[in-house]
């Protein structure tokens, strides 16, 4: 089945910008993959993060932030999206003893591709994309140590899957895991 004529799933939910609906983001869509028939794996510590970003990073008291999970063909798409567009996010160099920020560099490792687009003001999504396709060979999955075999420095570039009808986007920054 071709990509234009494979049906598209889709789950979308506003949840509030707080520590809790952080979590309940990362427990919906676990369900809705667990529905679908896909690993949770590494798609569950993908969303946890850019929520977990979504509702410190990108909060606007008395605003919502929103979830997004899509597949086309054999690509899950994740969606972020929040009220700072004015705050874009970037992987940052850490002290090896920092308590945080290394949800990003968990994100580029985990995921296939990741980026941001910008919303319709105020508001930004950050996205990152999972291969989910049987003969896909996830590289999160198996092997010694579930470690990445890539080289590093070398940026890969992949083509986005199409965005759902009704929805455009204007990829401002597409990241590649290097």
């Amino acid at each position: 089945m071709n990509q234009e004529t494979a049906a598209i799933r889709n789950f979308s939910a506003p949840l509030s910008s707080t520590p809790r609906g952080a979590r309940l983001a990362r427990l919906l869509a676990c369900e809705q993959l667990r529905e679908w028939g896909l690993p949770l794996d590494p798609a569950e510590h993908i969303v946890a993060e850019l929520a977990a970003n979504a509702v410190t990073h990108g909060r606007v008291p008395g605003r919502d932030f929103r979830i997004t999970l899509y597949v086309v063909g054999g690509t899950l798409r994740i969606e972020v999206t929040d009220t700072r567009g004015d705050r874009l996010p970037c992987v940052q160099l850490l002290a090896p003893d920092a308590e945080s920020g290394r949800g990003l560099a968990l994100v580029e490792t985990l995921a296939d591709r990741w980026g941001v687009a910008p919303g319709p003001r105020p508001r930004k999504t950050v996205w990152a994309e999972v291969d989910v396709s049987p003969g896909a060979g996830n590289r999160n999955s198996g092997g010694v140590g579930c470690l990445s075999q890539r080289n590093s420095g070398v940026k890969e570039t992949h083509p986005s899957p199409t965005p759902p009808p009704g929805s455009s986007r204007v990829e401002a920054a597409a990241h590649s895991p290097g």
